[in-house]
This record gives structure tokens, sequence and C-alpha cells, in this order.
């Protein structure tokens, strides 16, 4: 009985979301005018999933790899196109990602999803595409001590790095996404300039990467200092090739995301049930959910491919696996329902 009943309020919830989308549909042509503050939002937004690598990335207990092959499969058939699977970094700094291989192999590949990973260097790049990984992503940072703290050298030292994998992955024919970390604020520096973060997104796009990620590595953003980074990195990069990665540390993600739509941004980075954090950044919490980030979406008219109901599964799921509350609020207002 008690199962029926969760379905019936799934089926409500779900029956909500639909009347709050279609609420807003007869005004698409002009979405959300009041919010949009002047602005066009984009029609269409890509959502990278980034919760089977950042999201699991910091568990201390390691999750069993066939866990994280279903949640890779679920998230799949929810219709999500990018989902960021695995990371190919020593087991020594990430031990959670020591299956990367396995994990590769064992998914079922869904035409038309993208199953991007994760390099720190050529070595893992080589590995990467052994394992049959048809995108990589390689990642910097605005703040010198964290680049130090996290992969261990300079931020010029690790765009040295860069450089040899971007090469290896032309050779290859392999797209390569880069990610910038704290382009708002450091967790050992504090405030990050914006013309720091242009700087290296500017270095990383000129490399080759076909899309820069600019990522809230610890939530202190907020709409006044995301979109003050965001007007200097455009001056140096397209805005059709960035995208955002905000944590909801202080609550601030979905608004930052706003801001970020209403200054032309059409990719967002986010994880199912809000899983993640930092290891090199003590304190930040998850990113910001991905059932979080649709459902505001659908309720601006905005189209993502994506199934609610089936990516509110996924995260249920993997809660369960992991013996934790999901962060998403939509996904807690269905189980109180």
């Amino acid at each position: 009985m008690a199962t029926v009943m969760k379905l019936v309020h799934r089926s409500a919830l779900t029956s909500l979301m639909g009347q709050h989308c279609l609420s807003f549909s007869s005004a698409a042509a002009h979405r959300a005018a009041g919010i949009r503050a002047g602005q066009a939002l984009p029609g269409k937004v890509k959502i990278v999933e980034v919760g089977p690598r950042d999201g699991l990335q910091n568990e201390k207990t390691l999750v069993p790899t066939e866990a994280k092959i279903k949640l890779i499969n679920m998230l799949s058939d929810s219709g999500l196109s990018v989902i960021e699977a695995t990371s190919f970094v020593s087991p020594k700094w990430v031990p959670q990602m020591a299956d990367q291989v396995e994990v590769m192999k064992g998914i079922s590949r869904k035409p038309g999803v993208t199953y991007q990973v994760l390099t720190p260097n050529l070595q893992g790049f080589q590995a990467a595409v052994k394992a049959g990984a048809p995108e990589v992503a390689i990642f910097g940072a605005a703040s010198e001590l964290f680049s130090k703290k996290n992969i261990n050298c300079s931020v010029d030292e690790s765009l040295q790095r860069f450089d040899e994998v971007m090469k290896a992955a032309k050779e290859a024919g392999v797209p390569v996404r880069g990610y910038v970390s704290c382009v708002v604020g450091c967790p050992y520096e504090g405030k990050v300039a914006p013309e720091k973060v242009a700087h290296v997104a500017k270095r990383l796009y000129s490399m080759g990467c076909y899309e820069i990620s600019l990522g809230d590595t610890i939530g202190v953003g907020t709409p006044g200092s995301m979109a003050q980074m965001l007007e200097a990195v455009t001056k140096e990069v397209p805005v059709s090739a960035l995208a955002v990665h905000c944590h909801d540390t202080y609550g601030q993600a979905l608004a930052n995301i706003l801001v970020a739509l209403q200054m032309g941004i059409s990719v967002v980075d986010s994880s199912v049930a809000g899983l993640g954090g930092c290891p090199y950044a003590q304190g930040a919490s998850g990113n910001v959910s991905t059932e979080d980030v649709v459902y505001m979406l659908h309720g601006l008219g905005i189209e993502t491919g994506v199934d609610l109901s089936k990516l509110m599964d996924a995260g249920a799921f993997i809660c369960r696996t992991l013996n934790r509350k999901t962060s998403s609020k939509v996904a807690q207002a269905a189980c109180k329902l």
C-alpha cells in the first residue's frame, strides 16, 4: 500500500509540475518577461550531468562499480545528453575513481549521449582514449593556491600540461572541454578577480577547448559577483562557448544560473540529487541538483530534453546507495506529497 501511495504522490507531483510548466507555455515567446530584465533567455539549455564524477569523487566510502554503472544508465534514460562518467586520475589522489576503466566498459552507451571523462594530464588522456572515452575534460583554476593544492602546480604550469593533452586530442580527433575552478572565490585566497578568470578561460579556449565551464567551486558566488565575472569572461571568450558550474553552499546556485541565462549562457553543469563537494575545498557543499535546475528551466519554458520523473528516480537510487538524503528541493517535495 505504501508503494502505491508513493506512486500516486509521484504522479501528483509530475502532474503539478506539468501544470506549472504549462502555465508558462503561453508566455514562451517572451519567457518570464519580469525575470528576464530585458535579456532574452535561451530557448534550449544543455545540461551537463556531473554526478557520477564530481558528485561521487568526494565520497569517503567506496561506491560499488555496479552502482555507478546503474546510475549512469538511469541518467542516460532520463534524456540527459552529456554525462561526466568518471575521471582518469591517479587512485592515490582520488580513490573513488579507481574503477574508471570498469565503469567505461560496463555502461550501456545510448545513442546521442556523450560520456565525458576528466583527464588531468597526458597519461590520463591516453588511458581514457584506450577505455573508449569519446570526449575528455581538463581542469584548471583561476586561483594560484587552489591550483597548487588541487593539481600540485601553478596556473601557468597547469596550462603547459594541458597543451600536451590538447595536441594529443587534436591528433586523435577527441573533443576537449575545459574547466576553470574558483571563478568567484577561493578557499585559500578569498575573492578572485574576474580578470584572472578571463585570462585562464581565454587560454583554454585558445588551446582548442570547445567549451569552458566556469565553476563556483565553493559556492560563494552571488548574482552580482557572477554577473561581474561573466562580463569579464565574455569579453575574451564567445558566450556560446561558455557554461556555468555552480555549487550551492549559500543557496545561491539557482539565482546565479538564472543570471548566467540572462547573459546568454545556454549550458549548465549540475549533479543529480545535489551530490558533490571538493576534496581540496573544505566546507564546500554539493553542486546544484539537476532536478532543481530542470524544474526551474521547465518553469521558464526552456527546453532541456530531460524527463524529470526519470531523473528523480536516478537521484533516489543513488541516495539509497549512499544512505543519505537528497539535497534537491524538488525531490524533497515529492517525498512529502
